[in-house]
């Protein structure tokens, strides 16, 4: 009896740890999430364009490759097989002038690719914020990529708490749906990804982003990007100044494959 129980262990063993269906490999995507660049005026959500040099110089001098946003979506579909060793990811929210001003220069300089989660309600016309214009001559550089971050960035927690459910519905309608379609009016491109204000989403909410056309939704959860997250909630890391050195280096070094058996239980 004790013969076969330890049989019986062995086979479990081997189908568990040497079975190359079953603990295939697969990557983790360290998605990083920028705001602002003001190298003069501080604030919770701002990073020093000398901060955001030195920690891509960091990224490229250390074997890392800064991967097009849709390239890691294709990969987390299961629409590309494979991504270069270290991938990361950059996108920067909300549509800030100073991503014009100063980190377009800096993306030029080292000519990496960097998607831009934009609300529209903001621009031409918020304080600070990038016009219809420089978006436009930001997409034209090949290096920008802009997507969706609903129309107004609103707190969805807050609205659905004073909101009938029916007012509710054509209000997320406008955010996901009607975002979109002022996006790609004025930009001439797709708008196929979305960033979630404030990092808020539920249930509801990652179904109505499917159904305005959105094929993946990120977060701020705070974890690398892996195939096992739902395709409305994939993680990303908030990249702010008074970030250390070394959790950034961490974070960034969050990009290695790890197998389904591992990835599965995070």
């Amino acid at each position: 009896m004790k013969a076969k129980i330890v049989y019986c262990l062995v086979v479990l063993f081997s189908v568990l740890f040497f079975n190359p269906t079953f603990a295939s490999d697969t990557m983790n995507i360290p998605i990083l999430c920028y705001h602002n660049f003001n190298p003069v005026k501080p604030g919770s959500m701002n990073l020093t364009p000398a901060k955001f040099e030195s920690q891509l110089q960091w990224l490229l001098n250390n074997g890392f490759t800064v991967i097009p946003l849709k390239e890691a979506v294709e990969y987390l579909q299961g629409k590309r097989e494979s991504l270069p060793a270290k991938s990361v990811v950059i996108t920067v929210d909300d549509g800030w002038q100073s991503a014009y001003v100063y980190l377009a220069p800096i993306v030029k300089k080292y000519k990496i690719p960097v998607t831009l989660f934009i609300y529209p309600e903001t621009i031409s016309h918020g304080k600070n914020a990038l016009t219809w214009e420089e978006l436009k001559e930001l997409q034209k550089t090949g290096l920008f990529d802009v997507e969706g971050h609903t129309y107004s960035h609103p707190n969805f927690k807050i609205e659905k708490r004073h909101l009938s459910a029916a007012v509710y519905q054509k209000f997320v309608e406008k955010e996901l749906a009607g975002s979109k379609k002022i996006l790609e009016e004025k930009l001439g491109t797709p708008i196929t990804l979305l960033a979630w204000p404030y990092g808020i989403y539920d249930k509801y909410l990652e179904d109505q982003a499917a159904k305005a056309g959105y094929t993946m939704a990120f977060s701020i959860d705070a974890r690398e990007a892996n195939k096992n997250f739902r395709p409305m909630a994939q993680p990303r890391f908030m990249i702010v100044d008074g970030l250390t050195v070394k959790r950034f280096q961490a974070i960034a070094n969050g990009a290695i494959t790890k197998s389904k058996i591992t990835s599965a239980a995070r």
